[in-house]
């Protein structure tokens, strides 16, 4: 009886202490997603005949600063020397504004600190908070409100700042280069919609900007920019619409460099359709020729046999005259190389060109051949489409084998330099190897227009201009991949879209998307209907 006591009772010991061994996993509790309380401000929010040089805005908890310079608009701007806003780096119970310059007078200003403030544990945000107060008797409250869309693209971009600049005797359109507006918001990352609040009564021009330089002045070079068509008069319940675009550079000239041994580059902004430019007091040993890289926007001035240590150019764009030295100095030299348009595929809706590094003096088609799988030869023409390339018109025919050979001789640069032997091989793919688009086209508002493929980044695949209503669109041989479609209605019928101009309150050329992702599959005809809206 003792014995089955003892067993019994070291048993539960012996259980006792397993349970004491055993490791528990804490659960916790719920995670905190209720963002901080504003306690107080000081002074009040919506202060009036405001004059201190200090604001506190005390929280419920321990709060901190994320990200404040992407997040806080100010309305009036104020410049970033003006004012302190901590802390920056650490978490207290307050945000302080430290006020370092002076404020307007009889002003409403508006603090808009987005999703800045966030408590310090758990980062929830206490949304779109505004801190308002007024220099004067009142707090302006009136507010314009609209949503922002893409004149070119398919989408809208964020962190867009919204402005309006007052309509009163100091007003030139001219005011959007060079000062802040009166009154700014921004989209963050909302997308689309704004809201400027806190506004008097007043005309005013709205504008839109992707401000590149967050300086809040429009750089043409560097920012998309909208406009409202017509003043607009506050008070107004109207909703607005902004379609954001990038101007066409104004031209001027930058500067020179030497880019080769014998080559001197021109950078240049805008359109350089009508640029001539002229070297001047050359021997006539010497020779030049020009060429464009319009994916640097540079002109470049290819010499040979010159001697002198410099070269005089004289520029002429419209009604822009002026003249321009440039001191020669060393560089590499520019050595002729050939690159073929293509690798492997000549797909049937392409075309083989041939790219020179250098300038192309002549070419000799006698010393350039075209077969096919049965080594007959294929008849081609060759010329040159501009000074760096060589274009090569045939009839391509599918699922066939081609060589092409380019002897010794057939292309010679502007220096004499002539190429060495060059062979390349190709083939072409079955028609059913491609699929087609046979597009309807309903609502079109005018004639012309232009009809583009783009590809899933919207890169330009092919494009249609069409003069007149069509009963449908067919894009052809096309490979099989993923599309998106887009309407431009070319308005001054040059064939290409238009971007508009703000000065001349000019909006650029309408596009219409498609909204579909086209799927294209190989021996596939896909019928769709774009309705234009």
């Amino acid at each position: 009886m003792r014995h089955t006591f003892s067993l019994v009772l070291w048993s539960l010991i012996a259980l006792l202490f397993v349970q004491c061994a055993k490791r528990g996993n804490p659960t916790g509790g719920p995670e905190d997603e209720t963002p901080p309380v504003l306690l107080r401000a000081v002074p009040e929010l919506n202060a009036t005949q405001f004059s201190e040089d200090r604001i506190r805005l005390y929280f419920d908890e321990y709060v901190k600063l994320n990200k404040l310079k992407e997040q806080l608009i100010i309305s009036p701007p104020l410049d970033p020397a003006a004012y302190i806003i901590s802390p920056q780096s650490t978490a207290a119970k307050y945000v302080q504004i430290e006020l370092l310059d002076s404020l307007r007078s009889n002003t409403t200003y508006n603090f808009n600190f987005g999703q800045s403030i966030v408590d310090n544990n758990e980062g929830n945000p206490y949304p779109y908070f505004r801190y308002v107060f007024s220099t004067g008797d009142y707090v302006d409250s009136l507010q314009v409100r609209g949503t922002i869309g893409n004149a070119f693209g398919r989408e809208a971009k964020n962190f867009v700042s919204v402005m309006l600049y007052a309509v009163d005797s100091n007003y030139t359109d001219s005011l959007i280069y060079n000062r802040p507006p009166d009154y700014l918001s921004n989209t963050l990352d909302s997308l689309a919609v704004f809201e400027i609040g806190n506004i008097r009564a007043g005309r005013y021009l709205l504008i839109a900007q992707k401000d590149i330089a967050n300086n809040y002045t429009f750089d043409q070079s560097a920012d998309d920019i909208a406009f409202a068509n017509d003043f607009i008069d506050l008070p107004s319940d109207s909703l607005f619409h902004l379609d954001l675009f990038r101007e066409q550079t104004d031209f001027s000239i930058g500067r020179s460099f030497q880019a080769g041994q014998n080559r001197i580059g021109l950078g240049y902004y805008g359109n350089p359709t009508s640029l001539e430019v002229v070297p001047l007091n050359l021997p006539d040993t010497v020779q030049t020729i020009q060429s464009f890289d319009k994916e640097t926007d540079t002109l470049y001035v290819w010499y040979n046999k010159l001697k002198a240590d410099s070269l005089q150019f004289d520029i002429r764009y419209d009604t822009l005259k002026l003249q321009l030295t440039h001191q020669i100095r060393k560089a590499e030299v520019d050595s002729l190389t050939i690159s073929p348009s293509i690798t492997g595929v000549l797909h049937l809706s392409d075309t083989l060109r041939m790219q020179t590094s250098t300038p192309i003096s002549t070419i000799d088609k006698s010393q350039m051949r075209l077969l096919d799988r049965d080594s007959i030869p294929v008849p081609f023409e060759v010329s040159v489409e501009d000074p760096h390339r060589v274009l090569f018109d045939f009839d391509i025919l599918p699922n066939d084998n081609y060589r092409l050979d380019v002897l010794p001789g057939a292309i010679t640069d502007f220096f004499n330099a002539s190429n060495d032997t060059l062979q390349m091989q190709f083939r072409t793919q079955k028609p059913a190897d491609y699929g087609s688009l046979y597009l309807q086209l309903v609502g079109v508002p005018s004639y012309p227009i232009i009809v583009q493929l783009t590809d899933e980044n919207e890169n330009l695949v092919r494009s249609l201009p069409i003069a007149a209503p069509q009963r449908r669109v067919v894009f052809s041989n096309l490979q099989p991949k993923k599309y998106y479609v887009r309407l431009i209605v070319d308005e001054n019928n040059n064939g290409k879209w238009d971007s508009g101009r703000f000065l001349d309150r000019r909006n650029p050329e309408k596009i219409y998307h498609h909204k579909p992702l086209l799927d294209v599959r190989a021996n596939w005809e896909l019928q769709e209907q774009f309705s234009v809206e």
